[in-house]
């Protein structure tokens, strides 16, 4: 017997904090099928068309270097095999003008959500424009000028910046079957995979090396759409960069009461508790990595109905996470992101965000048992974000586009079709094909200590259990100073590039041996 998905659990990262949150409160989730009903439907789009396609030429100067490059904004649209219109998906993609096309890398990306626009990868990390927004700058009053990003990825390769249908300006044109299948898993990845091949064709770039990054469920995505193109497409991604990623949505299901799930959260708390004192690195949680996966994970097997394992759990946790001693005895040393949101600042009466946990803001009903509250980091760039992007793509690439912006859409998020099955979606078997297929392919897998939304030792917990796939260590895993969208921060974003740079001079060096082959 199978069950639907519990779709609270499931449904988007970014929607999930819009919640009540009490310390250490349970909630009940309903069931999947009586979540269905009450889903929200789709927004209507608007009526207007979108623009043709359009072209600019930009220059922009940095320290010792500078970069002369075209600039497109428009939209592809998709069809059917009797060639009716689907879905029209918008793209910005800024092409190097100094390049051979045939040996230039060009890389797509994708952010997550699901319902979210590509503009938090676009302005606040790799694009050559940057929204300069870091902790205590986030908020939504902030000035949504843009600088020029001397961290952009366009001195090593080409960007296609993609906003699936529901987000930014693209839509859905082909009505509510069309919209239910764009707005699943795998319909997702079929439009995607559609996508690349349509631009590879139409732009001339199918002798390109290509890449792929995608943020959150976007790194989510990563897997299955290498696996989609190489199996459906004709096409190879020679890597693959997921900014905190979802590898399984079963170790995001705080509401389980799954041991495991605890063990991921842990260090992120752990690195909280040590950001008070200066940077963070992977040496110094070593003892708190070591715990998570050893005496933590076994004390939390033996259950609540063991005294000692609980007193020994509540004891360990309250050092390693500087909760009180009293906060994780009562919470039984299962600490979830609810509850750390308000209990790690709470004698300040602030609540911190779940994407950094070293941004707060003041908890706006700190004397109540719940308190509900919006996101310091998520909800608090929204404003400026969308002021930017709308700005940038309106006047400085002359795309003039008259509908509604969506940089997170939610009807997109609860309307999103998981699929059926005992389990959450997950993707490691795609992303072992997708190596085993092809042996040149290099992953990159990075985070920021502390984000409690897409914890970092989840991703490695899972990335263990990967076989060896070669003789060459072909994923990595990097962990940055930051939270959910540590790229944000200056030296992270300098760091990342660096990171990211190395992998692409890997896969093209074993491109080129290929060649001569």
């Amino acid at each position: 017997m199978t069950r639907k998905l519990r779709l609270p659990l499931y449904a988007a990262l970014f929607l999930s904090l819009a919640l009540p949150i009490g310390a250490g409160a349970q909630e009940q989730q309903p069931q999947g099928q009586q979540q269905e009903q009450r889903r929200p439907r789709p927004e209507a789009r608007d009526a207007q068309a979108l623009p043709p396609e359009s072209v600019t030429r930009h220059t922009l100067q940095f320290p010792g270097r500078t970069l002369s490059f075209t600039a497109t904004a428009g939209h592809l649209t998709l069809a059917d095999p009797q060639g009716a219109p689907q879905a029209e998906i918008g793209f910005v993609a800024y092409t190097r003008d100094d390049a051979d096309p045939a040996t230039r890398p060009v890389t797509f990306a994708v952010n997550g959500g699901p319902g979210a626009s590509s503009a938090y990868l676009h302005l606040l990390a790799v694009g050559p424009w940057l929204l300069p927004l870091d902790g205590p700058t986030i908020s939504p009053s902030a000035p949504p000028a843009l600088v020029p990003n001397a961290e952009t990825w366009l001195d090593f390769t080409d960007l296609v910046f993609i906003d699936p249908p529901g987000t930014g300006y693209s839509r859905v044109v082909g009505g509510d079957p069309v919209r239910e299948r764009f707005y699943s898993v795998q319909g997702d990845i079929d439009g995607l995979a559609a996508f690349v091949m349509r631009w590879l064709k139409e732009k001339n770039r199918l002798m390109s090396p290509k890449f792929f990054t995608g943020e959150s469920y976007g790194g989510f995505r990563g897997p299955l759409l290498a696996q989609k193109l190489q199996s459906d497409q004709g096409i190879g991604f020679s890597g693959l960069v997921l900014v905190s990623p979802v590898f399984d949505f079963d170790w995001l299901d705080q509401g389980a009461g799954a041991p495991w799930i605890n063990a991921a959260v842990l260090p992120s708390l752990a690195a909280t508790n040590l950001s008070r004192n200066g940077p963070v690195s992977r040496e110094a949680l070593k003892d708190a990595e070591a715990y998570a996966s050893g005496e933590y994970l076994v004390d939390l097997m033996r259950g609540l109905q063991d005294k000692e394992a609980v007193e020994r759990v509540s004891r360990r946790v309250a050092e390693l996470s500087g909760l009180s001693p009293e906060v994780s005895r009562r919470l039984a040393g299962r600490i979830d992101m609810r509850a750390a949101q308000r209990e790690l600042r709470r004698g300040s009466s602030e609540i911190v965000s779940a994407y950094d946990t070293n941004v707060a803001t003041a908890d706006p009903n700190p004397n109540a048992q719940v308190s509900r509250f919006e996101d310091p980091v998520l909800d608090g760039m929204t404003a400026p974000l969308t002021s930017a992007i709308i700005h940038h793509l309106t006047h400085t690439l002359n795309y003039k586009a008259e509908g509604r912006y969506n940089l997170l859409n939610g009807s997109v998020n609860g309307a999103w079709r998981w699929g059926g099955g005992r389990n959450g979606p997950e993707n490691l078997d795609e992303l072992r094909q997708a190596l085993s297929l092809d042996g040149k392919m290099r992953v990159l897998v990075t985070h920021g200590f502390t984000d409690l939304v897409t914890p970092y030792f989840a991703s490695q917990l899972l990335l263990n259990q990967l076989p060896d796939l070669g003789p060459q260590k072909r994923v990595g895993l990097t962990v940055y100073e930051g939270g959910h969208m540590f790229y944000s921060r200056q030296a992270s974003r300098q760091a990342f590039k660096a990171d990211v740079q190395r992998l692409f001079d890997g896969a093209l060096q074993a491109r080129a041996a290929d060649s001569k082959d």
